[in-house]
């Protein structure tokens, strides 16, 4: 059976950096504001399109889209999503339905605040 991720199992967050690391995203866009702005926006999209499919979908398509979704947060900084996103790919390779639907649960709630953080930084603009 595969240990499910909680809250607690995380690493803490930097201080200042909250749900993003601004620094990675920073680095990862060579310091473009208006393509972190973009890369931001682009992933809160995503996010929006692939946790309902998640909720919904057979096991595969579950497996799949947290594959997507940790390569995108890892883009970004969001790096506790990169770790929720990887739990719930891993629970639903070994067929563990209650840790996949618990692991989904960590990674719906790191997305809203990876969300939240997204919606900060675009108005700050």
């Amino acid at each position: 059976m595969a240990a499910v991720m909680n809250r607690s199992a995380l690493p803490a967050e930097v201080p200042g950096t909250g749900a993003i690391d601004t620094g990675h995203l920073s680095r990862m866009t060579l310091g473009e504001l208006s393509l972190q702005r973009e890369v931001l926006a682009l992933f809160d999209r995503q996010a929006d399109l692939l946790l309902p499919r998640m909720r919904a979908g057979a096991p595969g398509v579950v497996a799949a889209s947290a594959h997507v979704l940790k390569g995108s947060a890892a883009g970004i900084g969001a790096f506790r999503v990169m770790q929720a996103a990887g739990v719930v790919e891993q629970a639903h390779s070994v067929n563990d339905p209650a840790a996949a639907a618990a692991a989904l649960e960590v990674l719906a709630a790191l997305l809203g605040e990876a969300k939240a953080e997204i919606a900060r930084l675009l108005q700050a603009g």
